[in-house]
């Protein structure tokens, strides 16, 4: 390889996670066109359009991918804190200064711009964790450790929970994906996992029933298991913790959670059926897909667009566009293009020699799994609304410059793969 093409920005750089990256874009600004079309600016490049101003989100990402592939890889390291801190500043910041919009005050705005600090928030988490996990001697079995990377994951966290917004709020948790495979212990998936169908069960079955359940489970275990000590206390204390959770849950669905968000859950669950109330969009938006059928009924030609039956449908509510008018064949495109997209971020994670690389690929994929498997959730009606963009393809200078952010710092910590980032 001569020196010239070695120079190259685009020297050994993953063509196969590029062309995926732009396949999803181009399908995104298509279906935001299809979206919000309108016969009297039907030109794709009317700028006074949100097909017209994604336009120019796309193009500015360009310059943003070249700008990343043009940096030295070890910038990302070396920055990584610096970038986490700023980004905090942002988060405080917006919390006086911001823009009120559907409730959360989380948008900075200059003129017609909008900015979210929460969607760059992300990407300065993942960053500051692999750079903590990749240049410390980290035990993730040591408590200590633990802690100091829950503290870089929940800072954040704190501050978007403060704006409201718990939607991108909840997207963090997917870095405990990331901690599993650096060797965090299971008991804390296994944990959130028994947590969240603890919550379920608070909110469908008297508490009094579920602790008197937990505890008849603890006795059984410390009979069966009464001659080893250290059962008593892993038993006695997952008990206890899980009662403290059980008698929380009525606090926290009652005086933390908004009123639409404990609406939602309710609907959700059956325990309440408002198709024309808090349960329209996601009634609507279910009408919107299974009217598309096996093969859709043709690029703008679907009627619960056209006459705009589900909000947001640009943004949060998008892939009801892909499912009315590509059908059931185009929507199983779609999602197998985010699957090899995620599988092959996980093949550029494993393949580099660098922690700080391995931990950041896993990062990207991780968020990446969430937000897709959340936002699809919300439309078909298996999770509650909670708001957050489909990678690439919903309307949005911030998500997509995100996003873009997030996935080119990866690919050009894989141009390095080969050596070792400190």
């Amino acid at each position: 390889m001569n020196q010239k093409q070695q120079t190259s920005p685009f020297y050994n750089v993953d063509w196969v996670t590029i062309i995926l990256y732009f396949c999803l874009v181009v399908i995104g600004w298509l279906n935001i066109y299809a979206a919000v079309f309108d016969a009297d600016h039907a030109s794709i490049f009317d700028m006074s359009r949100n097909y017209g101003k994604q336009l120019i989100w796309i193009l500015t990402a360009g310059i943003i991918i070249t700008a990343i592939l043009l940096i030295d890889s070890k910038f990302f390291n070396f920055s990584a804190y610096a970038f986490y801190g700023v980004t905090l500043i942002l988060l405080i910041a917006v919390l006086f200064v911001g823009k009120l919009v559907g409730g959360n005050r989380a948008w900075f705005e200059i003129g017609s711009f909008r900015l979210q600090p929460a969607e760059f928030a992300k990407v300065a988490t993942c960053l500051a964790l692999s750079r903590y996990m990749g240049t410390t001697n980290l035990k993730l079995t040591d408590f200590g450790d633990q802690l100091k990377c829950f503290a870089l994951i929940f800072t954040p966290v704190v501050l978007i929970l403060l704006q409201p917004d718990a939607g991108s709020a909840i997207v963090f948790t997917s870095f405990f994906l990331v901690l599993y495979r650096e060797g965090l212990p299971p008991f804390y998936l296994v944990f959130g996992f028994v947590s969240v169908i603890l919550f379920i069960l608070s909110l469908l079955i008297p508490q009094t029933y579920i602790i008197v359940a937990l505890i008849a489970i603890a006795i059984f275990l410390l009979w069966r298991d009464r001659r080893i000590r250290r059962t008593y206390t892993l038993v006695i204390g997952s008990t206890i913790m899980a009662i403290v959770l059980v008698t929380g849950v009525n606090y926290v669905f009652h005086n933390v959670l908004k009123s639409h968000q404990r609406d939602r859950i309710d609907l959700l669950l059956g325990k309440k059926v408002d198709p024309k109330g808090v349960g329209y969009n996601v009634n609507q938006s279910k009408i919107a897909i299974g009217s598309g059928q096996l093969l859709g009924k043709g690029f703008l030609k679907g009627t619960q667009t056209k006459y705009d039956f589900v909000p947001e449908q640009s943004t949060d509510f998008i892939f009801c566009t892909i499912g009315e008018e590509w059908g059931f064949l185009g929507s199983v495109v779609v999602l197998g293009l985010y699957s090899f997209l995620i599988l092959r971020i996980v093949v550029l994670a494993e393949r580099q020699r660098s922690t700080f690389s391995r931990v950041y690929g896993y990062g990207v994929a991780s968020i990446l799994f969430f937000h897709v498997f959340i936002n699809v959730g919300m439309t078909i009606g298996i999770i509650p609304v909670i708001g957050i963009p489909l990678p690439f393809i919903s309307y949005g200078g911030s998500s997509l410059w995100s996003f873009t952010i997030l996935l080119f710092i990866l690919i050009k910590l894989d141009t390095n793969r080969n050596g070792i980032i400190r």
